[in-house]
């Protein structure tokens, strides 16, 4: 389609990414695009014709890793093609911006595999939106647990590497002191056995991400986050290779809404995902 113009977002222009989302059903949280943004201004796209925006994505680079996300089409124009072009345009430019050898990872909605396979992305797992409703706990249940803003960000960003596989202390910085939103850790003997962070979203809030050594400290920390929601909707996006994840939302009484299948174009990381309860976003990893 030689009148498509393919080129980066402005800051506007990305709002328009965040409403279609929200318009999906995705639910982005309230600071979402705000901290998106500062993450990687130059890793958010558009298809545009004649001057008009007419499709979005993100091609997020951590420098050694990259990530896809916020592929959305206008509705009225699915099924013309338009996507099938842009989505190879994102992948190769976001490719130019890595060091050589880096993997891009996604999250994919189901009945898009087979074209993200097609582009050379392998199927890694599920991540499944599980949504309950927060409840008040005892004080007892949140024993240990320390604002993150209170700890030194290094001992944050050291447990975040090891989970997430890759530096984004830029992103997380910003992430774990959220103007609607709030982060926990879990402090024994002065180390970090866990973290987790709860965000304001258009309905509801989410967790995200749910990092723990064990699941008591998973049960721990989530329980102190969900009381922060109280009678509202709350959603956990659990990594289904995780069984101790499955039994937690379980045991929440939480229900699966949506998922989406992770994949990897390049060397997947190995991350420990016995220790992850549930993946910071599916937009951004």
């Amino acid at each position: 389609m030689t009148d498509l113009t393919y080129r980066r977002a402005t800051r506007e222009e990305f709002e328009i990414a965040v409403a279609w989302a929200a318009a999906a059903g995705w639910n982005p949280g309230l600071d979402d695009s705000e901290v998106f943004w500062e993450t990687d201004p130059e890793g958010y796209v558009v298809v545009e014709r004649q001057g008009e925006v007419i499709g979005t994505g993100s091609i997020v680079s951590y420098g050694t890793f990259g990530f896809m996300g916020f592929f959305i089409v206008r509705e009225d124009l699915r099924g013309q093609g338009i996507g099938r072009g842009f989505w190879h345009w994102r992948k190769e430019t976001l490719e130019k911006r890595l060091d050589p050898g880096a993997a891009i990872g996604m999250d994919g909605v189901f009945e898009m595999q087979p074209f993200y396979a097609g582009g050379g992305f392998v199927f890694s797992h599920r991540n499944l939106r599980m949504e309950g409703i927060g409840r008040e706990v005892a004080d007892g249940d949140q024993v240990n647990l320390t604002k993150l803003t209170e700890l030194p960000f290094e001992m944050v960003a050291g447990l975040d590497r090891r989970c997430f596989g890759f530096d984004r202390g830029t992103f997380l910085r910003r992430w774990v002191a959220l103007e609607h939103g709030c982060g926990l850790g879990a402090v024994v003997d002065g180390r970090l056995l866990g973290f987790g962070v709860i965000r304001q979203c258009g309905t509801g809030h989410k967790i995200g991400p749910l990092f723990a050594e064990t699941p008591e400290v998973a049960e721990s920390l989530f329980a102190a986050l969900q009381s922060r929601a109280v009678g509202q909707p709350i959603f956990l996006d659990i990594p289904e290779n995780n069984p101790a994840a499955v039994a937690l939302a379980k045991r929440e009484g939480m229900n699966e809404v949506f998922g989406c299948a992770r994949m990897y174009a390049g060397p997947a990381p190995a991350l420990p995902w016995n220790e992850i309860y549930g993946v910071t976003t599916f937009e951004l990893g």
